[in-house]
């Protein structure tokens, strides 16, 4: 490449940083007009640092505020005990194809086998690619909305909800919900409808819902609009922390 191309090159790498880092482009005026190519180089090394601490910094910002209770990562999860669908391969949740497309996961299966690892990890890596995500086990989150709506701002709570392009809902029916709390719950639930991806981890299968949420027909349509755009992950095998008991007990 001729020396004319190289410095072309740069400028219009040099315009585009400056787009993303709202500046004007006098700076690529100034390079056309004064700077030497060195110049050149050391304002373009400037502006991608710049770039790459602030997108650093967004991720940092973004996993903070989704409210995950641990960090968890996909590198290394044990992936022989998840069976996945047809549908859904590995990679869609190592790229986050699934959130740009909105679509659901349910994660089901016993307790301790990695369920709640692969939602977290799923949801950091989502604030990883520079995506929004919000993180709560259902009893945290009925719990909040029942003391927004009490305090007077279940609206901005749900706005806040809403910003999230994913929603992970920990231990779906672990403890029952009352006809309220499920209430709150469905409008979390249809606001989400193809807005947002959740992931749901749950033990209880579809046709015990009704049960834990008071109502068969609101658990129904719950099921109908996390099924229409989702994935069943299955996950068996022993529980990890029993078995890591064990072995100490050895």
């Amino acid at each position: 490449m001729s020396m004319v191309k190289e410095r072309a090159a740069v400028r219009s790498e040099i315009s585009a940083f400056c787009k993303k880092l709202v500046l004007s482009q006098r700076a690529v005026e100034l390079c056309e007009a004064e700077a030497t190519p060195k110049q050149e180089e050391f304002l373009h090394r400037v502006l991608a640092e710049e770039m790459e601490n602030r997108e650093r910094s967004r991720r940092s910002r973004l996993m903070s505020r989704a409210g995950f209770p641990v960090y968890k990562t996909l590198e290394g999860y044990e992936r022989r005990g998840v069976k996945l669908p047809g549908s859904l391969q590995w990679s869609d949740l190592e790229d986050g194809t699934f959130i740009q497309a909105k679509r659901n996961l349910v994660l089901y299966g016993p307790v301790g086998t990695g369920k709640t690892h692969l939602a977290i990890a799923a949801g950091l890596r989502a604030c990883e690619l520079g995506m929004v995500a919000k993180f709560y086990t259902v009893a945290e989150l009925v719990m909040r909305l029942a003391e927004a709506k009490r305090g007077g701002t279940l609206e901005r709570l749900l706005a806040d909800i809403q910003r999230a392009q994913l929603l992970v809902l920990d231990e779906w029916g672990y403890i029952p919900v009352d006809k309220e709390g499920s209430q709150l719950l469905f409008r979390v639930i249809a606001d989400s409808y193809e807005s947002r991806s959740l992931v749901i981890t749950t033990n209880l299968e579809f046709s015990k819902w009704g049960s834990v949420f008071t109502d068969d027909q609101m658990a129904a349509a719950m099921i109908d609009r996390l099924a229409h755009h989702g994935h069943l992950l299955i996950f068996e095998g022993e529980s990890y922390r029993m078995k890591n008991a064990l072995m100490k007990e050895r």
